[in-house]
């Protein structure tokens, strides 16, 4: 299969226009009439990812964040993201992203987060005119939970070894609204709030952000690479019939909790 093929599969899904203006989505390396048998599917491109590439023998590697969001100067290897661009260059690899792309529709980052979490009933969080497409979801969880109950399962669902949080004004009102926006979410907090959200879950929010919430909205930051890393799932499942797709094992958060036991 060609690369640009396995392109146009990922695009009818998630078109390139819905990129936030800001972003890079799209072919980061090589050519699009390249033959590609196998991806390697992942969060972020990093060395590591490179190498198991070529170690899995993967024409292609697909991933949530772009490889490259501003012009290089020089390609010198003086910095990772040089180095994979000169490995993925030399071994003739496609690296292809797709990002914002992937997270402007319902069914993608912040809707994948609400099935897992098992939520059937949701929508968009904020949306075009023609309500086409749009960041976060929200919508209903299958029975309404405690907060301590509603911290598990988010650490159960998402892996997250830690979660920063403020609960609601009444600590013991049950949840049952819930907004998500994978990656960083912050700016849609009032939203959350005026859609009567319980709850608001995202990442990346500044002290001043949580504060914001001034207990009208519990609000949970579970951390960037947990609320995205599943993102290889939807990937594959666009793709598992058309080609062999790998799960990218060494996509790991780069980013370490150290939790004090001793306050617990």
């Amino acid at each position: 299969m060609l690369a640009g093929q396995i392109i146009e599969l990922i695009e009818k899904v998630a078109p390139l226009s819905w990129q936030e203006s800001w972003d890079n989505s799209g072919l980061q390396i090589g050519q699009r009439d390249q033959q590609v048998t196998s991806a390697l599917l992942c969060t972020d491109v990093t060395e590591a990812i490179v190498a198991e590439a070529l170690e899995k023998g993967c024409e292609m590697i697909i991933s949530h964040h772009p490889l490259l969001f501003h012009g290089l100067r020089c390609i010198d290897g003086t910095t990772m993201q040089q180095r994979c661009v000169i490995e993925a260059i030399k071994h003739n690899l496609v690296i292809y992203s797709s990002h914002t792309a992937m997270d402007s529709f319902v069914d993608g980052v912040s809707g994948y987060m609400a099935k897992k979490l098992g939520m059937a009933d949701y929508h968009l969080l904020t949306a075009d005119a023609l309500g086409t497409h749009g960041l976060g979801v929200i919508g209903e969880l299958s029975e309404p939970m405690s907060n301590d109950e509603f911290l598990q399962l988010l650490a159960d669902t998402f892996s997250v070894a830690s979660i920063r949080y403020v609960p609601k004004r009444n600590e013991d009102e049950a949840l049952s609204k819930v907004a998500l926006c994978g990656g960083a979410g912050s700016e849609f907090l009032e939203k959350a709030i005026k859609q009567g959200a319980d709850a608001f879950v995202s990442a990346d929010f500044k002290y001043h952000d949580l504060q914001r919430a001034e207990g009208r909205v519990a609000v949970f930051d579970i951390g960037h690479f947990e609320s995205e890393h599943f993102t290889k799932e939807i990937f594959r499942d666009i793709l598992k019939d058309y080609i062999r797709c790998e799960l990218a094992e060494s996509d790991v958060n780069p980013i370490s909790v150290f939790v004090n036991t001793k306050m617990l």
